[in-house]
Order: C-alpha cells, then sequence, then structure tokens
C-alpha cells in the first residue's frame, strides 16, 4: 500500500463530502504518451498486427497511477491560521477549506493557497483505491457521471452533457484540441471509497 496526494477542486472536494463522488477521470501523464509514440514506432517498423487502439490501451495499463489498495490524501484550497505577517505559521496552525466556505476568522489575513501547495499534514479526507482502468473518455456512461459527482439534473443526456462541460472548464484553452471532450483522450477510470487516516503514511 502506498499513501499518495490526488488534488481536487473545491466543486469535486464538496461532492465527496456529500457522498456523490467516488470515481475520477485522468488524463494519462505526457511522459507515458511519449513513451508509447516511441514504442509505436517500433511496432510500426517491425509491423506487429493489431489495433492501434488495444496496442495503445495495453501499454497505457503497464503504467497506472494509482494501485488497488492505495491510500490517497486529498489536496484542496485550504488556509492555516495563526500567522505572522510575513505569512508564516505562529505555532500548530489551524487548517480551513475552501470547499466549506469562508470559515477564516475576522482579522488574520490567511491567504487561500491552492491545492497543489497543500501540506500532507493538511488533509482531512482519505480515500482508498478500489479499482483503476484506462478507457476513451467517451466511454463515460450515465452512470458513471453520477459516481464522478457531476453536477446537473438526472437524467442521461444532461449529466453526460453536465461532464463534458466540467470536463472541458479542466483543460486550458490552448488543450482542448488534445485533451478536451471531442478530442476523446484515454484517461484513467479510478474509482475510490472514503477511508480513515492510516496510522503509518
Amino acid at each position: 500500500m502506498r499513501v499518495l496526494p490526488i488534488l481536487f477542486n473545491t466543486e469535486m472536494v464538496r461532492a465527496i463530502l456529500d457522498g456523490r463522488k467516488s470515481c475520477t477521470r485522468r488524463l494519462v501523464r505526457k511522459s507515458i504518451e511519449n513513451k508509447y509514440q516511441e514504442y509505436d514506432e517500433w511496432v510500426s517498423a517491425v509491423i506487429i498486427p493489431g489495433s492501434t487502439y488495444l496496442r495503445k490501451k495495453e501499454f497505457y495499463e503497464k503504467y497506472p497511477p494509482y494501485q488497488l489498495g492505495d491510500i490517497l490524501y486529498v489536496r484542496e484550497t485550504w488556509c492555516g491560521l495563526p500567522v505572522n505577517e510575513a505569512g508564516h505559521f505562529r505555532g500548530h496552525p489551524i487548517y480551513y477549506y475552501r470547499a466549506d466556505g469562508d470559515l477564516r476568522p475576522e482579522g488574520w489575513g490567511g491567504a487561500w493557497h491552492p491545492s497543489i501547495h497543500m501540506p500532507k499534514e493538511a488533509a482531512r479526507i482519505w480515500l482508498r483505491v478500489t479499482n483503476v482502468r484506462v478507457e476513451r473518455l467517451q466511454d463515460i456512461g450515465y452512470m458513471d457521471c453520477i459516481h464522478e459527482g457531476t453536477p446537473y439534473k438526472q437524467i442521461e443526456r444532461d449529466i453526460i452533457k453536465g461532464f463534458l462541460n466540467l470536463w472541458d472548464s479542466t483543460i486550458k484553452k490552448s488543450d482542448l484540441d488534445r485533451y478536451g471532450w471531442y478530442a476523446n483522450p484515454f484517461v484513467w477510470v479510478i474509482e475510490f471509497e472514503r477511508c480513515e487516516k492510516p496510522e503509518v503514511n
């Protein structure tokens, strides 16, 4: 079992806390894409039979970002108080989370920090990986969208469109043609369940 970080935006943190999210889709890392390109060039040179789709899927499956049983601590937008004028903690910090609304006490002036900078000791949400697979983004179905925590009407057409919009909102505009919904990239589907913080981490 490994203990690893995973980032979620505020909306998805709320979905996890509400029990509406038990799955997330993540792009295959660029480094793995590059490895596949090298492999594909070799395959093409020796003419190994098989569809490109299956070759790529089988190749990516060798490099999962998480494994069954891994424990993930959620990094989210956060604030630690109290701090001095230089922004350093004074004593043991009390952590606040953007997903809870603004509960920071008046007068302390602590700023919200992006999730990527959240220290492990500030994590309050722990997840256990229950399944990992790779598929095309557009393979997602109605129930998958619900498990993703898509905040839209519970009818198939609207919820899939809702996930489409949600996904594209996380992709830089310059990358939409490569990683957006209509590009239909390969993604990792990571299913999880809430768990307690492990004793040894």
